[in-house]
């Protein structure tokens, strides 16, 4: 997810690494791009080692392209990868909402209503066409996803599904519009059978929320 406060425990390359995660999720560095090392070593503010070791970090999650001795390059998007990637996304988050359905408590409960309160204040003024607010519609998108499925006790569950969530994200980041009244409808559904812990109807929501995620990207005709 594209994360917005630092944490004062991370370190330099910590912050690095997230900052070129997030501008390649966002699109600041788009598909295909070349990395080159001393232009990315000024913008970033950090040495060209460390910024090898980022890179390589980056790889490991299909973000970034290793290229031998002609350094790195941003993970071209293809179709391909996005129907994968809605799969993949599909099983693990509809998995993870079985598991933290059985688990959830109140404090669960609370956190999909405070999740869905920010999320729905940020669509409404998406609905009202205050684009600025995308950014943070992005990370509310996300801490929502997020909330409902918190209660699945399984750390590697978590981060597997964050990472696959942000690489769809890419996908949605370069189609570069806001879906409108269906996904904010899919969401307040999704809350509403979250707090009711129907495992069957979220994981049919999901599933649709997802598959109809897919259809616009491919409609905007910047994926090939």
């Amino acid at each position: 997810m594209l994360k917005q406060v630092h944490d004062p425990a991370e370190t330099v390359s910590d912050v690095v690494f997230r900052q070129i995660r997030e501008d390649i999720i966002s699109g600041t560095l788009p598909p295909g791009a070349k990395i080159k090392l001393e232009q990315a070593k000024e913008r970033y503010s950090i040495g060209i080692s460390s910024l090898r070791e980022i890179l390589s970090r980056l790889t490991t999650e299909n973000l970034v392209v290793a290229e031998g001795q002609r350094g790195f390059e941003v993970s071209p998007a293809s179709r391909r990868e996005l129907l994968e990637l809605a799969d993949l996304r599909i099983v693990l988050e509809t998995h993870a909402i079985g598991l933290a359905f059985a688990a959830g408590n109140l404090e669960w409960e609370g956190r999909i209503v405070a999740a869905h309160h920010r999320l729905a204040a940020a669509e409404r003024k998406l609905l009202a066409g205050d684009v600025s607010r995308t950014v943070d519609w992005v990370r509310y998108d996300w801490e929502f996803h997020q909330a409902i499925v918190s209660a699945c006790n399984s750390a590697t569950l978590m981060a597997t599904l964050s990472s696959v969530f942000d690489r769809f994200l890419r996908y949605h980041m370069l189609a570069e519009s806001f879906r409108g009244k269906p996904v904010v409808d899919d969401h307040r559904l999704l809350f509403e059978l979250s707090i009711q812990r129907d495992v069957a109807g979220a994981t049919e929501v999901v599933r649709r929320h997802v598959q109809s995620g897919v259809e616009h990207v491919l409609k905007s005709g910047r994926i090939t």
